[in-house]
């Protein structure tokens, strides 16, 4: 099984950059896909973004799309999710969760890991 930190949430301001790490340990031998979700109060979690094993394949969210850029070091087994022009409508607790069956290039899909989360808010 693999486990799943994140780390980087802050208070900041509309407009600000934020960087969120998800650190994973454990199996990490095993290739996996990881994906961003976001919560806030009152509403379900939604998907982010999401990077493949190998880092050629990713995908985001129509709102973030512009503004967020994921990426990964195997080497560290470190995943990133870059925020810039963060809007308070991005405020939310942000998870990272993991797919243990992606193989090495498909995105995520099924998730059977996941961090306990990392809370961002966004100040007007």
């Amino acid at each position: 099984q693999v486990q799943l930190i994140e780390s980087g949430g802050g208070l900041v301001q509309a407009g600000d950059s934020l960087r969120l790490s998800c650190k994973a340990s454990g199996r990490t031998s095993t290739p996996y896909a990881v994906g961003w979700f976001r919560q806030s109060p009152g509403k379900g979690r939604e998907f982010v973004a999401g990077i493949s094993w190998n880092g050629g394949n990713s995908k985001y969210a129509p709102a973030v799309e512009d503004r967020f850029a994921i990426s990964r070091d195997n080497s560290e087994n470190t995943v990133s999710l870059q925020m810039n022009s963060l809007k308070t409508a991005d405020t939310a607790v942000y998870y990272c969760a993991a797919d243990l069956s992606a193989g090495k290039y498909a995105l995520p899909f099924e998730y059977r890991a996941w961090g306990k989360g990392t809370q961002v808010t966004v100040s007007s």
